[in-house]
C-alpha cells in the first residue's frame, strides 16, 4: 500500500498516533469513570478483529506509526493477543502499545511481550491498599505491583504508570509516588481529572491542578525535561538521582492542544477528532472488505477539516463524552 498524504489538520498539526479502543467494557468500578460499573447496552457490537486490522492498515498507509490499544479494559477481549499479533505484522507500525488496569498482569506479562508488545501503560491510582480499593472498587493493588515487576522482568522497553490526581483521595500520596520511581526505570504520569457528562459533582469535589505536583517536584530537586518532537501530552520531569521519570498531563493548562498528535477511534468504529469533541464520525461501513481501504483513507483525510484548534474544557464544555471508558481516554 503506497503512503498517501500524511494526516494533518488546518492548523499545521500532523497525527502519526492513533488511540484505538477495542471494547467499552471494563471490569473495574473506578469512582472517576465507572462508579456503578459497566452497563451493557443493546448497541454494543464492537469491531471484530478483521475490521480492526483493516482500520490499522488504513491509518498506517496515511503515515500512522504508533497505535495504542485501549478500552474499557482491552485485555478482557478473548482475541486480544490475536489482534496484537496481526497489527504487529503491519510494517509501517513501529510502536504498538496498550493501556490496562493490570488485570491478571503477573500471569499475562510474558504472553503480552511474546505477542510483540513492548510498551505498556498501567493505571495505578493509589499505592495504599485501602485507598486503591476505594477508588477502583477492587483489592488488587498487590497483584498490580507484582504485574509491574513482571513487565520489567519480561523485558518491556517502556513501562508507564497512569495516576489520576484526586483531591482528598490520593493527593497526600505524592511523595510516595515520587519515591516509587526512584529505583525503577518507569515513567509515572499524573493526570488531571477531566470533567465528563456524568461526573460534574465528582469533578468539583476532587479536581486538583497538576501545578501542585510540579511544585512538589521542584521542591524535591526535579527538573523539567526538554520536550521531544514526537512527545505525547505529558510534560516530563527528571532527577539525576532517580531511575524513573514523572510526567504531568494537564488538559486545563494553557496551549495543551497545541502539541496534539493523536486521533481516536471508538470500539464501534467511529473516528473522534478530539477526546472531548461533539461526537464521532462513523467509519464502520468502510471496514467490511479489504478493497475499501483506499475509500476509508480518503474519508479520514476529508474529515480532518472538521478538527478544531482546541477543546473547550475551560468553558465547562466536555462535549458529549459520558465517561472516559467509552473512548479509551
Amino acid at each position: 500500500m503506497d503512503n498517501k498524504t500524511a494526516i494533518a489538520d488546518s492548523f499545521g498539526r500532523t497525527f502519526p498516533y492513533l488511540r484505538l479502543s477495542i471494547t467499552d467494557i471494563c471490569n473495574y468500578r473506578c469512582t472517576y469513570c465507572l462508579p456503578d460499573g459497566y452497563r451493557k447496552s443493546q448497541h454494543n457490537k464492537f469491531m471484530n478483529k478483521d475490521e480492526i486490522i483493516r482500520l490499522a492498515k488504513a491509518f498506517a498507509g496515511l503515515g500512522t506509526w504508533k497505535i495504542r490499544l485501549t478500552g474499557g479494559e482491552p485485555t478482557i477481549r478473548k482475541d486480544f493477543i490475536d489482534i496484537v499479533s496481526s497489527i504487529n505484522e503491519i510494517q509501517a507500525i513501529k510502536k504498538l502499545s496498550f493501556t490496562t488496569n493490570g488485570y491478571k498482569l503477573p500471569d499475562r506479562a510474558n504472553s503480552y511481550y511474546n505477542a510483540g508488545l513492548r510498551s505498556i501503560n498501567i493505571s495505578v491510582d493509589s499505592l495504599n491498599p485501602e485507598q486503591f480499593k476505594n477508588i477502583t472498587g477492587h483489592s488488587r493493588l498487590n497483584e498490580l505491583l507484582k504485574g509491574i515487576d513482571a513487565c520489567l522482568y519480561a523485558g518491556f522497553e517502556t513501562v508507564k504508570l497512569n495516576t489520576v490526581l484526586l483531591k482528598g483521595l490520593n493527593d497526600k500520596e505524592l511523595d510516595n509516588f515520587i519515591d516509587f520511581v526512584t529505583d525503577k526505570p518507569i515513567s509515572l504520569r499524573f493526570i488531571e481529572l477531566m470533567r465528563t457528562l456524568d461526573n460534574q459533582d465528582y469533578f468539583n469535589t476532587h479536581h486538583l491542578s497538576g501545578a501542585a505536583v510540579v511544585e512538589r517536584l521542584l521542591a524535591r530537586g526535579w527538573k523539567k525535561k526538554n520536550r521531544a518532537i514526537d512527545a505525547g501530552p505529558a510534560q516530563e520531569y527528571i532527577n539525576n538521582n532517580c531511575k524513573g521519570t514523572i510526567g504531568i498531563i494537564a488538559p486545563y493548562s494553557k496551549d495543551f492542544c497545541k502539541s496534539c498528535n493523536r486521533l481516536r477511534v471508538s470500539a464501534k468504529g467511529a473516528l473522534h477528532l478530539c477526546l472531548f469533541g461533539e461526537g464521532g464520525y462513523l467509519l464502520r461501513h468502510l471496514l467490511q472488505s479489504d478493497d475499501q481501504i483506499e475509500e476509508l483513507q480518503d474519508k479520514i483525510l476529508t474529515l480532518m477539516k472538521f478538527k478544531v484548534e482546541a477543546h473547550f474544557l475551560h468553558d465547562n464544555n466536555s462535549g458529549v463524552r459520558e465517561h472516559l471508558a467509552s473512548i479509551g481516554g
